[in-house]
């Protein structure tokens, strides 16, 4: 067995998750709060779903060609 597979992350804390988003953490506490972005909670932990992230980015994609806002 391989050890040296590199596995993506499944989540991604509020920092990372901003960085790949390209927002500022203001703007991803913002979309949170009103639902617009799930969080996972393990523990205390607020993490971010990095497939959420990316349905999050294909839902605005699918609103920007649309002509949607």
């Amino acid at each position: 067995m391989d050890n040296n597979i590199q596995m993506e992350p499944l989540t991604v804390n509020a920092k990372e998750a901003a960085r790949l988003l390209g927002i500022c953490e203001r703007t991803l506490r913002t979309l949170t709060k009103s639902g617009e972005l799930p969080v996972v909670r393990i523990m205390t932990r607020v993490l971010y779903s990095v497939e959420d992230l990316r349905e999050f980015i294909r839902q605005r994609s699918k609103k920007e060609s649309n002509g949607e806002s």
